[in-house]
């Protein structure tokens, strides 16, 4: 898109662009999601920008009014391939707040100095300002919906002290984080922490989260996973592994422009990953604008984009985990499960256990424990940076896994939007879109489920 048209979205205030970029008015100092309701700014004084960082390092501060930080995530990083792509999956995935630059760059396998020149090119703003957006938009989900104490909210959404945290809050949302707090109506808080933390996790378009749902029920292995209650007001609950700690989640069906979820966290600190990878599994950042326009022109795909439209092609919680269910079936997952996985310190109901971690699973027998074997070892690599072709080339090295479960891995471990597994006949046209394509295939019953 080129500015001017970028200007016409933001005079229609055209929800479908929020997230793939962000308007400033020089005027007021403040930046905005396209579909901010605000009374449209003349073009001379508009300035646009690839992310909300890039905007705030420019020195504007985030609208009040239609809150550009809680915007669902640009579908273009789940898309490319490429190092930018790779390190905006990373930072989302909060790997700058734990291993800093340096942890970044070797993961992505450049230097840090190569990493930040691309980054500040092609997006306006480097990984540590990047990092930096995304946990002052943490702080104030902490600040607005629960009672923590500020101190402990700085820790917790990544700050390195409390005056970075004060210093932060200010310039982005220009307020003091005390301020923030107050503006929340007071419901939206939980009394205390051990009430979780609610979130309303965004999406864009229409999103058919009955037949994730679907998807989610189908393959939920128990002692991990649990879809409760009649379709249409399904809960979906899983337990998380986490860096700092373990989480519980649990996500109200109910589209409402958002999902309503809630996360009880053993350490607050992993709230930006959980979200992230809450955001995978249910492919909350996905454009499905793009996705329908495309497949919605082939002919064997209109009717079933007319009939759904916004379908959504499931991701993992857990890349690792995702990699051994495709390989040994949800039976043998639940024996995994009950022989390796480790038990909760305090079971939720239904909820025991975590899946079992690689370097448990790699004591097992055949090719379960030679895949674990390499996800522990590092030889394979499934975390959100990793090189979907590497990652394949690694996957078929592997004696046990054949080609069709290596797509599903691409696909849901590696979020993949097109893949073409081998056997069914996948035209061109479909591309970018075939994950997509195949998933309308199997909610019509036109393709065996995998």
């Amino acid at each position: 898109m080129d500015e001017d048209t970028r200007y016409e979205a933001v005079r229609s205030r055209d929800g479908r662009f929020d997230g793939e970029f962000f308007f400033a008015v020089s005027t007021t100092g403040i930046y905005c999601r396209p579909s901010c309701p605000a009374v449209t700014p003349r073009r001379r004084n508009v300035r646009f920008f690839a992310t909300a960082a890039a905007a705030q390092g420019s020195g504007f501060r985030a609208c009040r009014r239609c809150r550009p930080d809680a915007v669902p995530g640009s579908a273009e990083w789940n898309v490319r391939a490429d190092v930018v792509g790779r390190a905006m999956r990373l930072i989302g995935d909060g790997v700058v707040d734990r291993e800093g630059v340096a942890g970044l760059a070797g993961r992505l396998g450049y230097s840090a100095r190569q990493v930040q020149r691309q980054l500040t090119a092609e997006l306006g703003a480097g990984p540590v300002a990047l990092a930096r957006a995304q946990r002052s938009h943490t702080a104030r989900i902490l600040l607005q919906t629960t009672e923590l104490p500020v101190t402990q909210i700085a820790f917790a959404a990544g700050f390195a002290s409390v005056r970075q945290f004060n210093d932060t809050i200010r310039t982005v949302y220009a307020s003091t984080p005390s301020e923030l707090r107050a503006a929340a109506p007071g419901s939206r808080r939980t009394a205390t922490p051990a009430a979780g933390v609610p979130l309303r996790l965004a999406y864009r378009g229409p999103y058919q989260s009955s037949a994730v749902f679907d998807v989610l029920a189908a393959e939920a292995v128990p002692g991990v996973e649990e879809v409760s209650g009649v379709s249409g007001k399904r809960v979906y609950r899983r337990t998380l592994r986490l860096p700092y700690g373990t989480g519980i989640v649990a996500v109200d069906e109910r589209p409402r422009g958002w999902l309503d979820a809630r996360l009880h966290l053993t350490d607050l600190r992993d709230l930006t990953t959980a979200v992230g990878r809450l955001r995978r599994l249910l492919d909350l950042d996905a454009d499905p604008y793009a996705v329908d326009e495309r497949l919605g022109a082939d002919p064997r795909l209109a009717p079933l984009v007319a009939a759904r439209p916004g379908l959504r092609s499931p991701g993992a919680a857990d890349p690792e985990e995702l990699a051994v269910r495709a390989l040994v079936g949800a039976a043998e997952a639940e024996r995994l499960v009950r022989r390796y996985g480790k038990a909760l310190d305090a079971p939720c109901g239904s909820l025991t256990h975590l899946f079992p971690e690689a370097a448990a699973l790699a004591q097992a027998d055949g090719p379960v424990g030679t895949l674990a074997a390499a996800l522990a070892d590092g030889v394979l690599r499934l975390d959100p940076g990793a090189d979907r072709e590497d990652a394949q080339a690694a996957l078929l090295a592997l004696p046990g896994i054949d080609a069709r479960t290596v797509a599903v891995i691409r696909t849901r471990a590696l979020g993949d939007p097109d893949v073409a597994p081998p056997g069914p006949d996948l035209p061109d046209s479909w591309r970018p879109w075939r994950s997509y394509a195949l998933q309308h295939l199997r909610t019509a019953g036109e393709l065996e489920s995998r």
